[in-house]
């Protein structure tokens, strides 16, 4: 079996099945991928022209990272896509992560009327604009605030191959055949199955995260560039219509949590109710709104707790506080 790398160089920001490959390798083979963060480098670029202010002690390093500038990107930046030797319409990609490395800093961000749980609510009590630089090299750990730690878990954001849909297709809503889920227990160790549906799969990935709790809440996790080493296998036949995978971890370990829960006939309206009972929590412990919400979106974990007590559902988020070191 052959090892291979594939820089990023090699982006794509949409899902087409016309995309031309960026390499191809057999069943088998291991592939590491360099990646960009979910800003296609836009964070580092706007640190450099004085835009936001990042940390003293990560101001130089983001001002080293040269990223390439594009017109507009239309959706996360991707590498790929990778063709699969042999694969065909109805069997299932089998992606074994291997290993997963984050740059050296990370990001995360909310903003009012963006993609979050809250934005709109919250922008009616004063939001603003708020991003968050981290320190990711110590690899095992990152520091929020003084006290406040949190474990790295590094995982892709998307992943996925190509639907057979005539494209090109947005790259931020996920799909039958995988893309942007999110799924923050994809980390090393975890085999994800992704249903073929175009000859070759084109597989992708990019959007890396450092961290990130289930529901990435304020929209963003700890987003960072970065590399990530898969082995391809193939499974003919498999017949699959939906991504299924296996994962050593089902998620964050903590000794204890705090859970807020909210109840209604709309999930999204029982979500959006246990998470600002969170961080009315978070701000109490002398958090901003903004740091709250954008510390939430890292490590707190939205659950279904059942829906089975119509006409009522039950959504808790859980915030790990094994966080809190002092």
């Amino acid at each position: 079996m052959a090892h291979h790398h594939l820089s990023a160089d090699h982006i794509h920001t949409v899902w087409n099945r016309t995309l031309s490959p960026a390499l191809r390798v057999r069943p088998g083979d291991t592939v590491t991928l360099d990646t960009l963060d979910a800003s296609d480098g836009g964070v580092a670029r706007r640190v450099a022209a004085g835009e936001l202010e990042a940390p003293a002690e990560l101001d130089a390093l983001i001002r080293a990272d040269r990223f390439p500038a594009r017109n507009a990107p239309r959706g996360h930046p991707l590498t790929g896509p990778v063709v699969v030797e042999g694969a065909q319409p109805g069997d299932a990609l089998n992606v074994e992560i291997l290993e997963v490395r984050t740059a050296a800093w990370g990001w995360t961000a909310c903003r009012p009327n963006g993609i979050g749980l809250l934005d709109a609510v919250l922008a009616d009590e004063g939001l603003q604009p708020y991003t968050h630089f981290w320190d990711l090299r110590p690899g095992i750990h990152t520091d929020f605030l003084p006290g406040i730690r949190l474990p790295l878990a590094p995982f892709p954001g998307v992943i996925g191959v190509a639907p057979a849909a005539d494209g090109p297709h947005p790259t931020a809503p996920p799909r039958q055949v995988g893309g942007n889920m999110d799924i923050r227990q994809l980390v090393a160790g975890a085999t994800l199955y992704l249903p073929v549906e175009v000859p070759g799969a084109l597989f992708s990935v990019g959007d890396l995260h450092a961290a990130q709790g289930d529901g990435e809440l304020s929209g963003t996790g700890i987003e960072t560039a970065g590399q990530i080493t898969l082995r391809l296998g193939l499974e003919q036949g498999a017949g699959l219509t939906t991504p299924e995978f296996l994962t050593p971890t089902h998620g964050g370990s903590s000794s204890r949590w705090h859970a807020t829960t909210g109840h209604d006939p709309d999930l999204m309206v029982a979500a959006r109710t246990a998470l600002r009972a969170l961080l009315r929590r978070l701000t109490a412990r002398g958090l901003s709104l903004e740091q709250a919400y954008v510390l939430s979106s890292a490590c707190a974990d939205l659950k279904i707790s059942q829906v089975v007590d119509a006409p009522n559902y039950t959504v808790s988020a859980f915030l790990p506080l094994d966080i809190f070191v002092d």
